[in-house]
């Protein structure tokens, strides 16, 4: 059996704290990365209470909403707990602005996904470098998309077996335990944010859509930024403005 297996078999019939406590008594360098999220918020209070050995680190693209500012700023007050956070690189920034424009990401999906490129998964492979293990919040309730992941994964991309804790949790189990332990989360919430990440990117969504609608509305993809794609065949429509 490969170590991934062994930790995937592990893993499988635990809950999210069994689960932690485990890859912390098991695996090295574990490291969390929070983008602030209901589910992160969850993890993080996980983590916190438990005082698991476990590094926390975020994405700051540089066009966050201010909520998400103060929610960090919050966060890190009320657990007493560092959040190391990542920037993009300036020079890949400046160079993207002048050859696509401020807003270049709105003019076609293969512009998007170079931004968010630069924006959020070439960070997020400085932050997992050396890393033994990721932990993220994905739930695969939160788009078809994420169906067709699994609770443990092998990242090709970031060279990192990825453990998604909180994977079978659904929307009423976040809502009750967040109720149940005064977790703080983004006041964007309460304004039909149900999934929040660049303020340019992100809408609020409509009675029945799906949790991600509003990400990337303009444009017909997977509603990922390529940090969880899946291969799946995708038909992506022209995108518009409307």
């Amino acid at each position: 059996m490969s170590k991934f297996e062994h930790v995937s078999a592990s893993l499988s019939g635990l809950d999210a704290v069994e689960g932690l406590k485990w890859v912390v008594q098991n695996l090295d360098r574990v490291k969390f990365a929070t983008s602030l999220g209901t589910e992160d918020q969850v993890l993080t209070h996980l983590i916190a209470t438990n005082k698991f050995p476990v590094q926390l680190f975020t994405l700051d693209t540089g066009r966050l909403f201010q909520e998400t500012y103060e929610l960090l700023e919050l966060t890190q007050s009320k657990y007493q707990i560092p959040i190391d956070i990542y920037f993009p690189d300036n020079l890949e920034v400046e160079q993207y602005v002048k050859s696509n424009g401020i807003n270049g990401f709105y003019h076609s999906v293969e512009n998007r996904k170079s931004c968010c490129g630069i924006r959020k998964v070439n960070p997020l492979k400085r932050a997992l470098a050396n890393t033994g293990l990721w932990i993220t919040g994905l739930r695969k309730s939160q788009s078809v998309n994420r169906q067709l992941m699994q609770k443990v994964a092998w990242s090709e991309e970031m060279n990192v077996m990825k453990y998604n804790p909180l994977f079978e949790w659904t929307d009423e189990d976040i809502k009750d335990f967040i109720d149940k332990h005064n977790i703080p989360v983004n006041t964007l919430h309460r304004k039909g944010f149900p999934s929040i990440g660049c303020a340019p990117c992100t809408r609020a969504v409509a009675l029945g859509e799906d949790e991600r609608a509003g990400r990337w509305w303009w444009e017909g993809s997977s509603k990922e930024c390529g940090l969880h794609e899946t291969k799946v065949s995708q038909i992506v429509p022209q995108p518009s403005q409307s």
